[in-house]
């Protein structure tokens, strides 16, 4: 590697390694159809799928273990109430009812999971996600979805920024291409997460799964 590629490891960037914490709680972002059904055109990419698969292990075992988990989707009455997206399939396309908002029912519990719609690339953005986690004394979250390059990174940069420890799996995010896959994570993990492993974040849930006793229904 040369000097110049090194010279945010010299400036100490990802020199900090922040660690699990004690209770965690799992954002799940835009695992709708549009991305994880080949029907729509930017559906059935293979690295989303990977994470598709991949999230499933992980929820799998943090519904056993009653782990928080917030789930979200992207959806929009008209162009009047959306951002200026520079992506004519979501302009197009992501509207409420139309079939490519729908969550995939390979990672959603109806019964289970927080759902929100958002607005905007982060989970959190003018979304109650932040009141429920609190509510629910999370320390840790983990960020599971696509895309890396977008919701993922905005919902990372905002899990840093309300306090949270924030964990990425990298096994567990996707994006519509490898590059923009690989870059992203190798940036946030320099300033603003832990970029992580299906295998290692099923094993920290199932050593805290004791500390989460079950309420009741949800």
């Amino acid at each position: 590697m040369s000097a110049r590629q090194d010279i945010y490891s010299q400036l100490s960037y990802g020199a900090q390694e922040i660690g699990f914490g004690k209770k965690p709680g799992i954002v799940v972002v835009d695992f709708q159809t549009a991305f994880t059904d080949s029907k729509f055109p930017m559906g059935g990419r293979p690295l989303v799928m990977r994470a598709l698969e991949n999230t499933t292990r992980i929820l799998e075992v943090a519904r056993r273990g009653n782990v928080p988990i917030a789930s979200c989707y992207t959806a929009y009455k008209s162009e009047r109430d959306m951002p200026y997206w520079k992506i004519t399939t979501v302009v197009e396309q992501f509207r409420y009812g139309h079939p490519c908002t729908e969550l995939d029912r390979r990672i959603y519990d109806p019964d289970y999971d927080f759902v929100v719609c958002k607005s905007g690339p982060s989970i959190f953005f003018h979304t109650p996600v932040v009141s429920y986690f609190n509510k629910e004394g999370v320390d840790t979250v983990i960020i599971t979805g696509c895309n890396t390059s977008g919701c993922i990174r905005a919902s990372a940069i905002d899990s840093f920024q309300y306090g949270y420890r924030t964990v990425i799996p990298e096994d567990c995010v996707g994006d519509m291409d490898q590059k923009p896959h690989r870059d992203n994570l190798r940036d946030i993990g320099r300033r603003y997460a832990d970029i992580s492993s299906l295998g290692e974040v099923i094993a920290y849930l199932k050593k805290v799964r004791k500390h989460n006793p079950r309420r009741g229904c949800r």
